[in-house]
């Protein structure tokens, strides 16, 4: 006799539903108990007919298993609740640690923009300067099309005043309108 692949639904005929809820029932009683021998592992079925009838297997005291089980749901239910509860504590904690980045960010946003430099020494004002000098010059290299050696490096601020005033021309200008965005891409207006 060849099997069949059997459809996954409910078996209408009452008269074959009761014969293919006999056999798979002996079936799963013999598969439990190989696993339990096969294995060495204590085994617990439980099955109700469609008309409420109990049939059971055990490969030891099932009401030892059913307590046993009762005690282990209770134990990961418990660790489930305290793993959600550290995993929620992670997150307040993150949270916390980004509001702080967003913070500094946002300060150092301000400081780049003019605002709020009273309150800087003077070597915080250099940083800002060489940065915002690092910006323009990757900027213009981006614009130019140079490669970042081919433009030269500022003079300080006091040869650069000097060379504005005599016309000197020797560094090389590249003419180029530059924007400078700080932040995130997504919240640029054009």
């Amino acid at each position: 006799m060849v099997r069949g692949k059997v459809e996954m639904k409910r078996i209408e005929n009452a008269t074959s539903r009761q014969v293919s809820f006999s056999k798979r029932r002996v079936g799963l009683r013999k598969k439990a108990y190989e696993l339990s021998v096969l294995c060495d592992v204590e085994v617990a079925l439980i099955i109700f007919s469609q008309k409420g009838k109990l049939y059971e297997f055990s490969s030891s005291n099932i009401r030892q298993i059913i307590q046993r089980y009762h005690e282990r749901s209770k134990e990961a239910r418990s660790n489930n609740n305290n793993d959600s509860g550290q995993y929620r504590e992670h997150l307040k904690h993150e949270t916390i640690l980004m509001e702080k980045k967003i913070e500094l960010l946002e300060v150092s946003q301000r400081k780049l923009l003019g605002q709020g430099l009273e309150s800087c020494s003077m070597r915080e004002l250099n940083e800002i300067d060489c940065q915002l000098e690092k910006s323009l010059k990757h900027i213009r290299t981006r614009k130019c099309g140079l490669k970042p050696n081919m433009i030269p490096s500022p003079p300080p601020a006091l040869a650069r005043q000097k060379e504005i005033g005599s016309g000197s021309n020797n560094t090389q200008n590249c003419m180029v309108e530059t924007d400078l965005f700080i932040g995130l891409s997504a919240t640029r207006c054009s």
